[in-house]
């Protein structure tokens, strides 16, 4: 092993196992201030912090929905009078519609029962 090599190697050992850890406890890796100027609480309970993934995931779902009832629309417009493309058109967006009413009450329920403890 040449001498460079193992400078280099030292020197990578120094700063990542001394170095780095000071200096990720000193700024978080710049997080928290990318954080605070995207305008994000870096801090908070665990109800606080349960409400905010249950939101992402909620948002997730809309997305989803949206997507396969444009696929089911835009399979449904391409059809070009095949019946068996317009049936499977129908099943998507029935679908979608059914999973998203499936998740809202289940969001509902949910709400009326934390609310209710």
């Amino acid at each position: 092993m040449s001498r460079q090599l193992m400078i280099i190697k030292r020197v990578v050992y120094l700063f990542g196992f001394y170095f780095l850890p000071i200096i990720a406890r000193a700024d978080n890796f710049g997080l928290d201030r990318a954080a605070n100027s995207a305008g994000l609480k870096t801090e908070g309970t665990l109800a606080e912090k349960s409400g905010q993934i249950i939101g992402s995931l909620l948002s997730l779902v809309g997305v989803i929905f949206l997507i396969l009832m444009v696929y089911g629309g835009i399979t449904w417009m391409t059809a070009s009078g095949n019946d068996k493309s317009v049936e499977k058109a129908k099943g998507t967006i029935s679908r979608a519609a059914i999973g998203l009413i499936i998740v809202i009450l289940a969001y509902a329920i949910t709400l009326f029962v934390i609310n209710r403890l």
